[in-house]
Formats: structure tokens, C-alpha cells, sequence
């Protein structure tokens, strides 16, 4: 029997991504259903045409289907839901809300509810061979110190309100793991391809490219300083995808959580310091306290012009660190392994000046 694949979250940059890259690593997939929301889907079918024409030769079917995750049965008519769970095998959930600065209230429909719903959709496919379900490193809140992929634990507090649901998401998820064949994916902070520099918008380290950019008539480039030096983990939406693709098929990755996370992250200090040399062939010098720039970033016309969430400024002075043992060893031998943040740079940067006027990248500061 060959696989068949269904997709929440398209067609989202990574699983649009994922979904070329499985059909490169997966030659048993015969077809991919995907649950689009209507007001998405003449983009979903011009993306599904862009990946057939990518196809070399691979058959593969692939079958939209509006649908919502916020809805019960995932809003699919019963008679439709009850067929497509019978041809299933594998499920890949990364339909969220990634946003910072998101509301509560639309935080907690998309990534909790939505989340329950899957899960009980999925309980209903009689023969599921992999659930996978995308989450974030950051699940871990206000935790600092040595943070473990095994550990899901309720910190004290969390950084904002995208964080909060994602837990909450995810611990849905664990629960599920004694039923269903679930891996768990939790990546750092995602950038751009560590080659090409491509993203879809400029969010997290980008949010320092736009600061950077929109203050260049100033002389110099002042450290945003802080009493605790702190490693911000980047990723290349490359390695995410990659490793994602390999550890969704892998036999041995069922029932477990994986950190996508650098090994090796920059600090925070350093990441600012390449960007400036990297934009402007300087070395930043003197230096402004972290709660000036927290002070400025309160005041929306503010972040609004400098294209900055202030929610950003909080990962910048947060010290955990990310275990990621169990997803190096289990990609051991595979060839995939996350690339130096360092390398990547050039391209991230040459990316960000190519586009940085294009509206369709800068989200909506609120």
C-alpha cells in the first residue's frame, strides 16, 4: 500500500517545502490531501501546480479540500471526512498561528482548539502509520538553563501569548501519544534557506535586519546591551525541513519529541555584530540598555516604523538552552545536519536588502 499523505497549514511556506521534500525522500507516496481554508485556495492551487511541474518524473496525486481546523471534523461533511480517513497514513499537522504579538483569543482557536480537533480526526484513521505534529522549541515558556526534548514541563510563566498556546497544543499532543503513532517537531527560531537566504516574511531575527536598515542614517550602530548574555537559536528553514521529512518516516522516531534547534547557537551579541558587518562593513559601537530600547519599542509609532514586534526583544535576554541529543543522534548517518549560522548570513542578508521594500514580506506590527 503506498503512502497518503494529508496536510494541515497549506500552503504555508514550510509545508509547501515539506511537501517537496518528502516526495524526494518518500517513494512510496502515491497521493497528498490537503485541507485549505477557502479564502486560500487560488493560492494553494497555484502552488500545487508550481510543485507538479517539479515533480522529474515523480507521480504523484495531489487533492485540495476546504476545510478548518477551528471546526469540528475539520468542517469537512461527514460522508467526505469518514472516506478520506479509511485512505490515510500519514498525517502532518502544521496549520498555527506563528505570530509573537498574536491576540489571545485568536491564539488559543487556531493553536489549541485547532489542535483538538485534528487529534480527534486523527484518532479516526483505522490505519495511521505517522502523526507528526509541528511545534516550537519555545513551548518551554520562561524556563531557562539546559531544556530536554523529553521534558514538557508547565513554566511559571510564558513570553507571550503564541507560546502559551503551543504548549497547551502540544501537551494535547503528548496525551495522544499512548493512541496514535505521534513524533513531535520542535524547532528554534526559523530563518531564511542557509543557501539562498528565501523566506516568506521577516519576522524574528529579521525584526534586528529592519531595525538596522531603518536607522542606517545614523553614524554608528550601538550594542542594544543587556546584564545577561543570552544564545538566540536560529535555523535554516533547510535543516527544518530536511530533518522534519527524514524523522516523519523514520521507523524509530515514533513516540518521540525532537529539538530542531542549532547545537551550536550564536549569541546574541554575535548575530548583531554580523548583521552590522554584513549591512554596512562596521563594527557596532557604544551601546544602548536593553530597557531603553524596551522603553522605545512600548511606544507603537515607534515599532511601527522600525518594523520591530517588541515581543522580539524578550528572546534576547531569556538564557535556555536547547538540548537537541536525541534528534542528532537519530539523524545520524542521514547526511542532514543544521548548517553554521555564520555561513548563512551573506545570503540572509542579500535576501532581506533584495526585498525589504516588498509589503507582502514586513508583517503587521501591532
Amino acid at each position: 500500500m503506498g503512502h497518503i499523505y494529508f496536510f494541515t497549514g497549506f500552503p504555508g511556506f514550510i509545508s509547501n517545502q515539506l511537501i517537496r521534500e518528502l516526495i524526494k525522500q518518500d517513494e512510496a507516496v502515491d497521493k497528498v490531501y490537503l485541507l485549505v481554508l477557502p479564502e486560500q485556495m487560488g493560492k494553494a492551487e497555484a502552488e500545487i501546480k508550481t510543485i507538479e511541474s517539479e515533480l522529474d518524473g515523480a507521480k504523484v496525486l495531489f487533492q485540495l479540500g476546504i476545510g478548518d481546523i477551528t471546526k469540528e471534523n475539520l468542517n469537512i461533511a461527514v460522508p467526505e471526512s469518514q472516506s478520506l480517513q479509511q485512505e490515510i497514513t500519514h498525517v502532518f499537522h502544521l496549520a498555527a498561528i506563528y505570530d509573537l504579538a498574536v491576540p489571545e483569543k485568536i491564539a488559543q482557536l487556531v493553536n489549541v482548539v485547532g489542535t483538538k480537533h485534528v487529534n480527534e480526526w486523527v484518532k479516526g484513521i483505522p490505519n495511521l502509520v505517522r502523526y507528526t505534529y509541528f511545534s516550537t522549541a519555545y513551548v518551554a515558556g520562561n524556563r531557562e538553563g539546559d531544556l530536554f526534548e523529553h521534558e514538557l514541563v508547565l513554566p511559571k510563566s510564558f513570553k507571550n501569548h503564541y507560546e502559551r498556546t503551543k504548549y497547551d497544543a502540544e501537551l494535547l499532543v503528548e496525551q495522544l501519544k499512548s493512541e496514535v503513532p505521534t513524533t513531535i517537531i520542535r524547532p528554534g527560531i526559523v530563518k531564511g534557506h542557509s543557501k539562498t537566504g528565501e523566506t516568506i516574511k521577516f519576522d524574528g531575527p529579521y525584526f534586528i535586519l529592519n531595525f538596522l536598515d531603518r536607522l542606517s542614517f545614523l553614524p554608528m550602530y550601538p550594542y542594544i546591551s543587556s546584564e545577561r548574555e543570552t544564545v538566540v537559536n536560529l535555523v535554516p528553514v533547510d535543516y527544518i525541513i530536511q530533518a522534519t521529512a527524514y524523522l516523519a518516516l523514520y521507523k524509530e522516531g515514533v513516540g518521540k519529541t525532537y529539538h530542531l534547534t542549532d547545537p551550536s547557537p550564536c549569541k546574541a551579541t554575535e548575530i548583531y555584530e554580523l548583521f552590522v558587518g554584513e549591512l554596512y562593513k562596521k563594527k557596532p559601537k557604544g551601546h544602548m540598555p536593553m530597557a531603553v530600547s524596551q522603553a522605545f519599542l512600548s511606544i507603537r509609532p515607534v515599532r511601527t516604523y522600525l518594523g520591530v514586534e517588541k515581543e522580539a526583544l524578550d528572546y534576547f535576554t531569556w538564557q535556555g538552552r536547547f538540548d537537541c541529543t536525541k534528534a542528532q543522534a537519530d539523524l545520524a548517518g542521514s547526511g542532514i545536519a543544521c548548517p553554521n549560522f555564520k555561513d548563512g548570513v551573506p545570503a540572509m542578508v542579500e535576501f532581506y536588502l533584495r526585498n525589504k521594500n516588498e509589503k507582502r514580506y514586513q508583517i503587521k506590527i501591532r
